[in-house]
């Protein structure tokens, strides 16, 4: 969670170096998804760090438009939920339930799907640092995932996986390789 504009510039700088961005700002067009993750962050920093009255307007804009980008790009991504170093790698839908916590360095996918179990909306899963979860993946209920986990396409997860280091797939997720299937990921 940012708490400081210090937080705030390192979530942004990891975001970018996540994303693979050599520039420190995104283009005009074409970076609509660098564009998206710097609103979510700016989001997340306006609601925790500046709370006077005087920043509610800069709240109010930096929110519509994190919801527009969200709906150009199909995303329904709420704020607080992933750590830095987030990386959303193509445009389609991702729905995330507001309850979720994701570590550091999450690697999405296109179609992916992390929600609470069916009838509430609080149990949600907790994933770990460095977690790469590929298209059409889903994850739901109280499940926990640990670090250094990829989540293989259309994989459903309903269960946790608390072994770091391995390749979960299937319908129902199960182990499938362990050492080595995890991608290099850069520490911001």
């Amino acid at each position: 969670m940012i708490r400081s504009k210090d937080e705030y510039l390192f979530y942004l700088e990891a975001d970018r170096v996540a994303l693979n961005r050599q520039r420190k700002r995104p283009k005009l067009f074409g970076d609509e998804i660098w564009r998206f993750q710097r609103l979510l962050r700016t989001v997340e920093f306006y609601e925790n760090c500046r709370t006077s009255l005087f920043w509610k307007p800069f709240l109010v804009y930096y929110s519509i438009m994190f919801r527009l980008f969200g709906l150009l790009l199909g995303y329904t991504i709420p704020q607080h939920v992933f750590g830095p170093g987030l990386a959303i790698t193509s445009v389609g839908t991702i729905v995330v339930n507001s309850c979720v916590r994701v570590g550091e360095n999450c690697r999405l996918h296109v179609c992916v799907n992390i929600g609470s179990r069916a009838g509430t909306d609080t149990e949600a899963p907790q994933i770990g640092n460095n977690v790469c979860i590929g298209p059409g993946a889903v994850l739901f209920g109280q499940i926990s995932i640990a670090d250094n986990i990829t989540i293989g396409a259309n994989a459903v997860v309903t269960r946790s996986f608390t072994e770091e280091g391995i390749l979960i797939a299937g319908a129902p997720a199960k182990k499938i390789e362990c050492n080595g299937s995890v991608p290099a990921v850069k520490t911001p």
